[in-house]
């Protein structure tokens, strides 16, 4: 792992999460970030097609089918996901800045969070991808296996990007929270039409942080109470009646019915969705809540809860390798892999699912401990924060316009582990063993740290 040359700084314990929900903790909102993270952890899992061709490994995304667009209305849980987080970033704000906590120290709190477990797992992709280059595996497959880790890391930059702009949307949203949403609903739509009047494809990766904001706006309207407000049947109707638009939409309209095409770019069809889902779950709450309180339901949510940026940085890479191991053992003659979508593939995937759920497991575990050991204090200075932000960030950005290789994945591992150190209360430079102190006042950074004891 990249080493900074630093003295060794205070620390806090944020990112211990609790075992246990603390007392007031929605249990609902828990539940849903929990469950979400599990189902994306499946599809993936379904995603992953590998069969063999002439003797040759062959990979393929086995959910790009026709059949799976109606499908993909039921199991895009995006929305719910940065709606959670919403709800959860609101209130810690909250609190945060009525023990006088900064925002600058906010946000550096936040890039610690997320950008701590993310070293561990470009160290392990750029040890995993060279080793394959060394091994002599063939450069398409290897290339391969870096698209398909890096599809889910979008997240991690996009959902950084919102949660650091939280004290500025949060104070929107308490000024005017309708024209916040409308302002950014109207921004997505209108990006839409440009990219489909243009055909311009790239406008339409503006949507990543317009979209998401807006969905991070709901779970701010959650948090202040603002949907409970609403009357039921006009919350039962509205979904309806949004659900049935967007039918509509996708009907009469260049957007398609699968949600996860709708979301890569995001579009305005995205972010309807995401109302929609947030109105039948305003309507299911107390059925969940009540659900969530059961003792085995509880204990489940609360492990994952307290390694969810773990298990979602590192699925993918364990789902590769498993389809790795997969190969090597259809090669060697210990095992058949079918053709996809046959009657063989299909009984198999069942074993497949739980291959992958105890794997994901076992390796969240043991990589839990980055996500969860002390952290360094938050710095509450603003200059340290916004490029600590912005290298964040465009860790996922290299990504995505260079591509995933092992010198990409050092090269983020190298930003992160910059990021983290701006963000944190950590000296910059030192003069003959003599460390110049470039970090937030103790208040600005204990106050972040105690905040982020709880889950992000």
């Amino acid at each position: 792992m990249t080493t900074l040359h630093v003295p060794a700084p205070a620390v806090s314990t944020a990112g211990r999460a609790p075992t246990t929900a603390a007392p007031g903790r929605d249990r609902s909102i828990d539940l849903i970030r929990s469950a979400s993270l599990v189902l994306v952890v499946l599809l993936h899992a379904m995603m992953v097609g590998v069969t063999l061709s002439g003797g040759e490994p062959v990979f393929e995304n086995a959910l790009e089918t026709d059949w799976f667009g109606p499908v993909s209305w039921f199991v895009q849980m995006m929305p719910l996901f940065f709606f959670a987080g919403g709800f959860t970033a609101f209130g810690s704000w909250r609190r945060a800045r009525a023990r006088g906590v900064s925002a600058s120290a906010f946000v550096s709190g936040r890039v610690i969070r997320l950008m701590t477990p993310a070293v561990a797992l470009f160290v392990a992709i750029a040890a995993g991808l060279a080793a394959l280059t060394l091994a002599g595996v063939p450069a398409d497959i290897v290339a391969t296996a870096g698209f398909r880790i890096s599809q889910p890391l979008w997240f991690l930059g996009v959902f950084l990007l919102a949660q650091a702009l939280v004290p500025a949307m949060a104070s929107w949203h308490e000024r005017r929270p309708a024209l916040a949403l409308a302002t950014l609903v109207t921004a997505a739509a209108a990006i839409d039409a440009v990219r489909f009047a243009t055909g311009w494809e790239a406008i339409g990766f503006l949507n990543l942080a317009v979209v998401w904001l807006f969905v991070q706006q709901l779970g701010f309207c959650d948090a202040d109470g603002l949907i409970a407000r609403v009357p039921r049947r006009i919350r039962m109707g509205g979904a309806f009646g949004l659900l049935g638009g967007l039918v509509a939409l996708v009907a009469t309209t260049p957007y398609v019915a699968n949600m996860y095409a709708n979301q890569d770019p995001p579009t305005l069809v995205l972010a309807v969705l995401a109302v929609v889902q947030v109105g039948f779950f305003s309507l299911a709450r107390p059925h969940l809540a009540r659900f969530a309180q059961r003792q085995g339901v509880a204990r489940a949510v609360a492990w994952i809860g307290d390694r969810a940026m773990t298990i979602y940085l590192w699925h993918m890479t364990v789902l590769i390798a498993l389809a790795g191991f997969s190969v090597i053992g259809a090669m060697s003659g210990l095992i058949v892999l079918p053709d996809l979508h046959s009657a063989q593939w299909w009984l198999t995937r069942p074993a497949w699912l739980l291959a992958a759920v105890v794997a994901v497991a076992l390796v969240s575990t043991a990589a839990a401990r980055f996500e969860r050991k002390p952290m360094p204090l938050p710095s509450g200075a603003a200059w340290r924060a916004v490029p600590a932000t912005a290298l964040g960030v465009g860790c996922v950005v290299i990504i995505f316009v260079v591509g995933l290789t092992w010198v990409t994945a050092v090269a983020c591992a190298v930003l992160a582990a910059v990021a983290i150190a701006l963000a944190g209360d950590i000296p910059l430079c030192k003069t003959r063993g003599f460390a110049i102190p470039l970090a937030a006042s103790p208040r600005d950074a204990g106050g972040v740290a105690r905040e982020n004891g709880g889950r992000a």
